[in-house]
């Protein structure tokens, strides 16, 4: 009778999955998101998925309450954000990539849910319901929030084909 034994390099390990919240403060929900995301990819973790995400404004509108007067101030575009107005020398030299970035400028900022037409390449074209939440013009980056997964994704410029409204 012959013997056999079977050798791994590695235990089989379990897997683990925890529902956490997590809270953030930042300038608003985009770079909060970011931070997210950033902190959330360095971790380490085999994978995450963002479900959802709330603001809390409670704070804020007790302070507003309280206060015996308001100013308007006028807000700048953080640093490597181009303004809509704005600094040209960093905007892209086509007229047609200029508009297309205005029009998602003013979509995310109305925050109106579009269907962007994506082709990934090799065939493959995705048609994704979303809202606008980050434009990167100086990296040609789109990210967006996927209504139906609830995931977000980043999306170069020339991956893009349309979007409807």
């Amino acid at each position: 009778m012959t013997g056999m034994s079977i050798y791994t390099n590695r235990e089989k390990k379990n897997t683990y999955v925890y529902q956490l919240e997590v809270m953030i403060e930042d300038d608003s929900h985009t770079a909060a998101l970011e931070q997210l995301i950033r902190r959330m990819n360095g971790s380490g973790f085999l994978d995450y998925k963002i479900t959802s995400g709330i603001q809390l404004g409670q704070l804020i509108e007790e302070r507003k309450s309280d206060a015996s007067s308001t100013i308007p101030i006028p807000i700048e575009p953080q640093s490597g954000e181009v303004s809509q107005q704005g600094d040209q020398s960093h905007a892209p030299a086509d007229p047609a990539v200029h508009d297309t970035f205005h029009s998602f400028r003013k979509v995310m900022s109305n925050n109106t849910l579009i269907r962007l037409i994506v082709n990934r390449g090799l065939g493959i074209k995705m048609s994704i319901p979303c809202r606008i939440i980050n434009i990167n013009e100086n990296e040609q980056l789109l990210t967006i929030y996927h209504v139906d997964e609830k995931q977000v994704y980043t999306f170069r410029m020339n991956e893009i084909e349309d979007f409807q409204e």
